[in-house]
């Protein structure tokens, strides 16, 4: 970074800065050249269609290809996306990642008859294939497949439904264009002048310090939701229907099981999540108590929940710096854990600062060939770049050993699990700093965030699956999903988790019909889950030793070759029982009690 802070042009970044893609492919070059091995293989693909049967030797042969072509998939993939991320107008980057895609797409055509054949293999020769080493690798793979068995159907009815993919996204797409492209949200003043009103300002303007602005930038926001709320309720009532349609079709009792069925997710772990949050709420309450006092308000109002409670302590970080800090926060982890983390973020996993082009945000993005590479933009001056850091190490740390553990075609681990590893990294740098603060002013920041971070990940996401438990369960039912009653339903649910202390406008409840997760059903739920499920963990390993300390990184290790909630029964906590989730609760009402010291509230 030059000392004037300019954002440098990519051409710029130093080496060291920047992550190594040469473990995918060590040049463009060698990229171009693997892209025509791969179109090559494609055009070789149906000739071992209608072949599974004839042998278990044709069989292997097929499943061995398949698994070879996945992995130059893979590297093909990453390296042109990863490369397209470090700087979105790079049109060579962008050519490389448009030609992938469409051979990509082109080579799921030709595959798409293995998994249905697969599925019609006589029973007696899979027992028998699965009894032969030779298929150890593919064991995982294999039981997974066939456990859909019961929900697939004859050949030209998945013909039938494969062909409706595009159009069965129409709801969400228009919904995102709608609300992020052709609605007019305005302007807003602001003692800094006229500001934007959009989608990606909104958040910020929440956070404002002159509750006016928050006030008048709520209100226009929603407004523009309410000129528009029959569209969108109806965009997001056809997407309900079609989440039922799926499910009738697939002979699933309801939209839920069947989203719930891939990680073999039983409907008593969402139930247990929405029951044990309700059953929590006072301690909720009782955070948004402390707010308004700590705000000064007389009234607590819905603008006045995302204003960061305590300011955030000043503090400077250097990336180096950051990266000591995470390994001296994870040594409990032991010195294995830490060393291959430091030697990761230190050589070559991490595009560390931002550059001209270069996407915003963070992520983690773990290959089976290739490094775990991190990508984040990160700021020596704020707090939560070091915290970001430490979470998506979380993420790579998984990814790492997962590979390493793990057959191809079952070493990715699903969404439900993805959240633990990095949030526990998240809770243990939390401690340790939090135990090293130098001031009960540094505690009250750190602390602040914390709950406001936990709040967001583990109440929040829950109202959040209550209101599509509730949206599902009513078309179900047979009930009109009009926006009269979406809205009523989700005024319910706000009264409820918010609790007494908070005043809502008349246009509150129209903020269920701005969440884009709705439409991917049942699925914001496994970030409750995910932090409860950390939250355990890092306890567990704080307070116990080797063995504990094991269990966890059996977890980690485990991939995709175990369903989520046996991997983390592995690792030692139950998610199929509620006390994960009542230990989080407990945890989020020790440290509101905790800040109301602090704070002298």
């Amino acid at each position: 970074m030059s000392a004037k802070h300019e954002i440098p042009l990519r051409k710029d970044v130093a080496d060291k800065d920047r992550w190594n893609l040469s473990k995918l492919f060590p040049s463009d070059a060698a990229w171009e050249e693997g892209l025509k091995t791969y179109e090559a293989e494609t055009a070789k693909i149906g000739a071992f269609k209608g072949s599974l049967a004839s042998s278990h030797e044709a069989f292997l042969r097929t499943l061995s290809s398949y698994r070879d072509f996945g992995v130059l998939e893979e590297r093909l993939s990453y390296y042109s996306e990863l490369r397209q991320t470090e700087d979105e107008g790079n049109n060579d980057a962008r050519g490389r990642a448009s030609r992938f895609l469409g051979l990509a797409t082109a080579a799921q055509g030709a595959w798409s008859w293995l998994v249905p054949e697969i599925q019609t293999l006589p029973e007696s020769f899979v027992t028998k294939a699965l009894a032969d080493p030779r298929f150890a690798e593919y064991e995982v793979f294999l039981r997974k497949i066939l456990r859909y068995r019961p929900h697939i159907l004859t050949e030209k009815e998945e013909r039938l439904l494969a062909l409706q993919a595009e159009a069965n996204a129409t709801s969400q797409e228009t919904f995102s264009v709608l609300t992020n492209v052709d609605l007019d949200f305005g302007t807003v003043k602001t003692p800094e002048g006229e500001r934007p009103l959009s989608q990606s300002t909104f958040a910020s303007l929440m956070q404002h310090k002159d509750r006016e602005v928050r006030r008048s930038a709520y209100l226009q926001f929603y407004a523009t939701y309410e000129a528009h709320q029959n569209t969108i309720a109806s965009l997001y009532a056809g997407s309900v229907k079609l989440d039922k349609y799926r499910a009738q079709v697939r002979n699933f009792p309801s939209a839920r099981a069947q989203a719930l069925f891939p990680d073999d997710v039983p409907l008593a772990v969402y139930d247990n999540l929405v029951g044990t949050i309700n059953a929590n709420l006072s301690v909720l309450h009782d955070y948004y108590s402390l707010r308004r006092k700590v705000l000064k308000l007389d009234e607590l109002r819905h603008y006045d929940v995302y204003l960061p409670l305590v300011a955030e302590a000043k503090a400077e970080h250097s990336y180096d710096e950051a990266v000591e800090l995470i390994c001296g926060a994870l040594a409990p982890l032991g010195p294995d854990y830490v060393s291959t983390l430091r030697q990761g973020l230190c050589s070559g996993w991490v595009d560390r600062y931002e550059n001209k082009g270069k996407r915003s945000g963070a992520f983690s993005a773990g290959s089976f060939t290739g490094d775990p590479y991190i990508l984040i933009n990160y700021k020596p001056d704020v707090l939560r770049s070091v915290f970001t850091l430490a979470h998506e190490g979380g993420h790579s740390m998984h990814s790492w050993n997962s590979a390493r553990s793990n057959p191809f075609l079952c070493y990715n681990y699903t969404i439900f699990e993805a959240e633990v590893a990095s949030t526990f990294n998240e809770q243990l740098l939390f401690k340790y700093m939090y135990d090293r603060a130098e001031s009960d002013t540094v505690r009250a920041s750190l602390l602040a965030n914390k709950v406001d971070d936990t709040l967001a990940t583990l109440f929040r996401q829950t109202m959040f699956a209550e209101f599509e438990l509730r949206s599902h369960a009513m078309l179900e039912a047979g009930e009109a999903l009009t926006v009269e009653a979406m809205r009523a339903e989700y005024r319910k649910l706000l009264e409820k988790y918010f609790g007494p202390e908070m005043h809502f406008e008349t246009v509150s409840d129209l903020e269920g019909l701005r969440i884009p997760h709705f439409y991917n059903a049942f699925y914001v739920y496994k970030y409750a889950t995910g932090i409860s499920a950390s939250i355990a963990l890092s306890k567990r390993v704080l307070g116990g030793g080797a063995r504990e300390r094991d269990d966890y990184f059996a977890f980690l290790r485990s991939g995709g070759s175990r369903f989520p909630i046996e991997a983390l029964k592995v690792a030692g906590v139950d998610m199929s029982s509620s006390a994960p989730i009542e230990a989080a609760c407990a945890e989020f009402a020790a440290n509101v009690q905790e800040l109301k010291r602090l704070l002298k509230a």
